[in-house]
């Protein structure tokens, strides 16, 4: 659906040339919901904008549905821009509009005919829950509505693509986990490809079926977000996960403090139904080896649950090799840890 190749944005010129993105190679596919990772300044804005051309990139392809948008006239470009809707962090709202209008605007620039306009509309307004609130102004809604109205409007065009900028950061958690599900809703409803850019791990973990984490202009690490997240390569994915996770001084005290005794620690993932079952105790029982939880977790990645424990295993070398080696035999990641 989406391929950027090569794709280089730089801004200014000479000695005050600032690179904001280089050489990015990415895939989207189509139905997809796929989020970009990463922190203030690594280029976030830039790619998700270079992919409806609001930036145009300094080199590389921008290709949605084969067509390279690149290579296109003003007008085919504009043609191109109406299946691609976009949602922004701050709403971008007509302020002197009503909710009902503001969602027609689009539908309006291009002529549709004011019976198409109503209907449409009002079906946009039965789905992101807005029905009631027509004929407010956008200084009478709340940061949760805006952006539902803003919702609503990127997709009165019936776009193939839906850009979200950021959309849930200027939102309190409750909201913003009400907007995903709106968005995941809408994904699975319309078969839409959803591109997702955010600062949060808890965002790409709530509805996004594959992740990139981008640094210093770069896409670093990428692939589904269980693996990405789970078994991070790079260091700043890790960050991103310690940073979630908290593991403070205590923690890693306890895994250093290991291994002068015989002991083990490890730190095993278990992904789908096997977060609910009693695989590491009923082992470690058949093995005779005792073990200690140190710390855990249990959450989901769009809708499949996972838990990661990290345990310190007790007892003879040999043993401890068979329980882990049973574990990952079932399906289990283990990793050593000290």
């Amino acid at each position: 659906m989406i391929e950027l190749k090569g794709l280089t944005k730089v801004y200014g010129r000479g000695a005050a040339a600032q690179t904001a993105l280089s050489g990015v190679d990415l895939s989207i596919r189509q139905g997809e919901i796929f989020g970009v990772i990463g922190h203030s300044g690594a280029g976030k804005s830039t790619l998700i904008r270079c992919i409806n051309l609001l930036e145009r990139p300094t080199e590389g392809e921008v290709r949605v549905g084969g067509i390279d948008l690149t290579k296109l006239g003003r007008r085919e470009l504009q043609e191109r821009r109406r299946k691609i809707g976009m949602i922004f962090q701050h709403f971008n709202l007509l302020s002197s509009a009503t909710v009902y209008d503001n969602i027609a605007f689009p539908l309006r620039l291009t002529r549709t005919p004011g019976k198409a306009v109503e209907t449409k509309v009002n079906e946009l307004l039965s789905l992101v829950g807005l029905a009631e609130h027509a004929d407010k102004y956008p200084a009478q809604l709340s940061g949760g509505q805006k952006q539902r109205v803003g919702i609503a409007r990127a997709l009165a065009s019936e776009p193939d693509v839906l850009l979200c900028d950021e959309a849930t950061s200027a939102l309190d958690p409750q909201t913003t986990d009400s907007i995903l599900a709106l968005l995941l809703d809408i994904n699975k409803r319309f078969g839409l490809t959803i591109v997702l850019i955010t600062h949060e791990m808890h965002v790409i973990q709530s509805i996004c079926d594959r992740v990139a984490v981008i640094h210093g202009g770069g896409i670093v690490e990428q692939g589904e977000v269980a693996k990405v997240f789970l078994k991070p390569q790079h260091d700043v994915t890790r960050e991103f996960i310690r940073s979630e996770a908290r593991d403070g001084g205590p923690l890693q005290a306890a895994i250093a403090a290991g291994g002068a005794d015989g002991s083990k620690a490890a730190k095993i993932t278990f992904i789908g139904s096997r977060t609910y079952e009693s695989t590491l105790s009923r082992t470690a029982s058949r093995t005779g080896v005792h073990f200690a939880i140190l710390q855990g977790t249990i959450g989901t990645i769009k809708e499949e649950p996972y838990g990661q424990l990290t345990v310190r295993f007790e007892g003879p070398a040999e043993a401890i090799g068979e329980t882990m080696a049973e574990l990952t035999r079932q399906g289990l990641d283990v990793e050593v840890l000290n």
